[in-house]
């Protein structure tokens, strides 16, 4: 590639943080959680060195994190395993546990991570707001992706990115999972390809445009700020506003999975158009629609995404249905119950949901979606006070 970010160095878990002495959110920010993906590491410190600089008086405290240390040293995504799993509360709970000796290296920088995010849980004065900051390894426009409450929709579509619904919740064990179980605001933005400083520059002007819609930093006090905002609409120029996964291909390592050369995040594809090769021999799309981060490099364990576009009517229609609480009708319905210890939860059984049910079950947030025995269970995120009290107003 004719464009290589040179890799961060010195490199400490803690890049920085600045406060101006008033109350308001934690903006928590992490870079390279992959260690391919050093774009976001030298945004957030661009970042935090430009709010010094210029001694703005931000409302709440910005504090920001470098992921994988080791990885980032070594240019790769991982060492032993993927940083970005492994975050919900059981796995957390044997890695606690686990001795130092033999604890793999990503164990060692996932504790810590946790001791950073535990501290800032306790510490902030307001609501926490936590940003992942990513790039990919195919080419395509930048996105958000987020968990799906209503805070962290109106986070994701405060900035002109494409806003890209249930990917978190597909991917079992996302750093954002840890957030979004405590009920805070968390989203995930996807700055671009790994080596291209542009995908430095988009990380950087999402940052400034979260300030605005945190309420951490009135618009009129953000320098250049319709520099950014143009700068992102420029990247995501041509790319629907939502879109909604609909499948996920699942690779590992003795499967052999190469994707096809030259496809895009965001491409068209057909149903049975080939994208990729394995040891089983051609991988082709199950359905038509778009494709979402294909995967072109030598580890991962997601192929490629597939997505349809979401009409933006219908994000409308559920910010409606979960403030009128219709998720309380759908409990009603023959087959579908909540459990007994989530009230985030609900069981229907497999007869049922093939009724459209799914479908109304996202529409009310309810995207993740596992299979015990011949019963679906669907939950949701949901969001705290101090989220839902998103923007500060002092």
């Amino acid at each position: 590639m004719s464009h290589t970010l040179v890799a961060p160095q010195p490199l400490q878990r803690e890049l920085g943080s600045y406060d101006a002495g008033r109350q308001g959110p934690t903006l928590l920010i992490c870079g390279g959680i992959h260690g391919n993906e050093p774009a976001g590491v030298h945004a957030a410190r661009r970042f935090l060195a430009a709010l010094r600089e210029q001694a703005l008086p931000i409302a709440g405290r910005v504090e920001a994190i470098a992921g994988n240390l080791g990885a980032l040293a070594q240019r790769q995504r991982f060492l032993v395993r993927d940083l970005n799993r492994g975050w919900g509360d059981e796995r957390l709970a044997g890695l606690r546990g686990l001795g130092h000796e033999r604890a793999a290296a990503e164990d060692l920088e996932q504790r810590g991570m946790l001791a950073v995010f535990e501290r800032a849980d306790a510490h902030r004065r307001g609501p926490l707001v936590f940003v992942d900051l990513h790039t990919s390894s195919g080419e395509g426009a930048p996105f958000t992706c987020t968990g799906d409450t209503l805070p962290n929709r109106r986070l994701a579509m405060s900035l002109p990115l494409p806003l890209i619904l249930g990917l978190e919740e597909t991917i079992e064990g996302a750093v954002l999972e840890w957030f979004n179980m405590r009920g805070h605001a968390a989203l995930a933005i996807e700055g671009g390809q790994h080596d291209r400083p542009e995908s430095v520059d988009n990380h950087e002007a999402s940052l400034w445009l979260l300030l605005v819609a945190t309420g951490m930093l009135p618009a009129a006090r953000v320098p250049n700020l319709e520099t950014w905002r143009a700068r992102l609409r420029a990247s995501a120029r041509g790319a629907p506003p939502v879109v909604e996964i609909r499948y996920r291909h699942v690779i590992g390592p003795s499967d052999g999975f190469r994707m096809r050369p030259g496809f895009k995040t965001f491409q068209a594809v057909a149903r049975g158009e080939q994208l990729g090769t394995s040891a089983d021999g051609e991988v082709r799309s199950p359905e038509g629609g778009r494709v979402l981060l294909p995967l072109y490099q030598p580890q991962g364990e997601d192929g490629f995404f597939l997505g349809r576009d979401v009409r933006p009517f219908w994000l409308g229609v559920a910010r409606w249905a979960r403030k009128l609480r219709l998720d309380r009708a759908v409990r009603l319905l023959p087959g579908v119950r909540r459990a007994k210890d989530d009230p985030h939860t609900l069981l229907a059984s497999q007869r049922v949901a093939r009724w459209y049910l799914v479908e109304v079950f996202h529409l009310l947030g309810f995207r993740k979606q596992r299979k015990h025995g011949e019963v679906l269970v669907f939950s949701r995120r949901f969001a705290n006070d101090q989220a839902l009290s998103l923007p500060w107003r002092g």
